[in-house]
């Protein structure tokens, strides 16, 4: 086998390799410990990020304004969550 050929093998297999990891990757993964979140995790992590951003707009629209204690408290509770 030629250089070149060995090169354009190497290549064809280094190309094969990224595919295959990039449609696992995709997939949410086959491998144990590498796979993607369930269906169930991803609605509770997109609820815990919907009232995050409940609170930030409320902080940021809020016509009275917070004071430095109400501030506080309220991203003490963001962390509590």
């Amino acid at each position: 086998m030629s250089f070149w050929t060995a090169l354009v093998v190497i290549f064809v297999i280094a190309v094969y390799a990224r595919m295959r990891s990039e449609r696992l990757r995709l997939q949410g993964g086959s491998e144990p410990g590498k796979g993607g979140a369930t269906s169930a995790e991803l609605e509770r992590e997109l609820a815990d990020l919907r009232k995050r951003l409940e609170v930030l707009e409320r902080i940021v629209t809020d016509q009275h304004g917070f004071g430095k204690d109400r501030l506080a408290r309220e991203i003490d509770a963001l962390r509590d969550e």
